[in-house]
């Protein structure tokens, strides 16, 4: 059985966040286990090619997931983007927006601007994966493996995990920090002994923020909307897309993006290629016919991300969680499993800012309920089990 102090069953940013903070202060015998293949949960980037190059740079790259943040309302979350040196620029919003209702042609209007300002990140929301997974030790990341099972016993708490080809691994750790949705957690996850009622229904009664919503981008050569003085915003009655955006990249191409308003049920039964059909005719409708020629589009449905959404989810709309104690204060979980996703933060729950503020409360929680010290030992070699 493999052995480390911490567990962190998650690697999107507040898993990342966490382990960059116990890395930063001297710890380093933890592990994190990601089920994905990749590090970001719901951070995803996706992007083209440069020519000549195999690989999108950064000025390239365009956000299937979160997009953005608002500095002035979120301060935490950007000193630490400044201070991992990514550069941060403003949401385009100059020009008119249009509005589409049923029936009638699109109609100009003033467009809408966000106050406070949004901003994104060069290299989308994925350079700020990039960044904090650069602060941790590679050697302590596991991905592609699934916590089937925690154990709890008065020695250690035990994580089963599975691997992709179905190898199985386990860990015994003193604590372990939850980075993934308290729902997904409750339904994946099997907890010895079981976890109170009241808790295990809190879980399940907090949506997964994002987890319903499917998001479209087309990529351009050029911004041409802005040419008529359009801002790339739109809003529509009609859909498939109910809100619009540019979603361009400085020094690299230019693109829209859209949240897709047709029902999770009703797009898990098309085909991708008609819904992405249906996508660049509302564009074509709203912006002319070179709207209806892209580079290059990509589409991403939450809804069908098992690792995102649960079957609930599906049901309520996806609002805001209620609010959720972080530590699991009761017989043997007792300051042992503590909650650190996103859906955990008292202020932003769902939003980046608040997978931020949710890991630095629960790695500070961790540490006060019993004081670990630095010790740089690695975690040991996986034993099959």
């Amino acid at each position: 059985m493999n052995q480390a102090r911490i567990a962190i069953i998650g690697g999107g940013i507040s898993g990342l966040y966490a382990a960059y903070l116990l890395q930063s202060q001297g710890i380093s015998d933890y592990v994190l286990l990601e089920a994905r293949e990749r590090l970001g949960g719901r951070v995803l980037s996706v992007g083209l090619a440069s020519t000549g190059e195999a690989l999108p740079d950064q000025t390239n790259r365009f956000d299937l997931g979160p997009s953005w943040f608002w500095p002035d309302y979120q301060p935490q979350l950007d000193n630490l983007v400044a201070g991992l040196g990514l550069e941060r620029f403003a949401q385009p919003t100059q020009g008119d927006m249009l509005i589409e209702r049923v029936g009638v042609s699109p109609a100009r209007t003033t467009g809408y601007f966000s106050s406070p300002a949004s901003v994104r990140l060069l290299g989308g929301m994925t350079a700020l994966v990039d960044a904090l997974a650069a602060g941790v030790n590679p050697d302590n990341v596991r991905i592609g493996q699934t916590v089937r099972r925690i154990h709890a016993s008065e020695h250690h708490l035990q994580a089963e995990c599975e691997s992709l080809d179905g190898m199985r691994e386990s860990w015994a750790v003193e604590k372990v920090l939850l980075a993934a949705p308290p729902r997904l957690l409750a339904q994946d996850i099997e907890f010895i002994p079981a976890l109170p009622t009241s808790v295990a229904q809190q879980w399940r009664n907090t949506s997964t923020w994002m987890a319903p919503h499917a998001k479209y981008v087309a990529v351009f050569e050029s911004a041409f909307w802005s040419k008529t003085g359009l801002s790339g915003q739109a809003r529509s009655a009609v859909g498939p897309m109910v809100e619009i955006h540019d979603a361009s990249s400085p020094s690299g191409h230019a693109a829209l993006f859209g949240f897709i308003g047709i029902p999770a049920p009703t797009r898990k039964a098309m085909p991708q290629e008609h819904l992405q059909a249906m996508c660049r005719a509302q564009l074509v409708r709203l912006f002319g016919p070179e709207a209806g020629m892209p580079v290059a589009e990509f589409l991403k449905d939450w809804a069908q991300d098992p690792l995102t959404s649960v079957a609930q989810d599906l049901l309520d709309g996806g609002q805001h969680s209620i609010s959720l104690g972080a530590s699991v204060d009761s017989s043997l979980w007792a300051g042992r499993l503590i909650g650190i996703g996103s859906e955990w933060s008292p202020q932003f729950p769902g939003y980046i800012a608040g997978a931020i503020e949710a890991a630095a409360l629960g790695v500070r929680l961790m540490l006060e309920k019993k004081r670990l010290p630095p010790r740089r030992t690695r975690p040991s070699q996986t034993d099959r089990i």
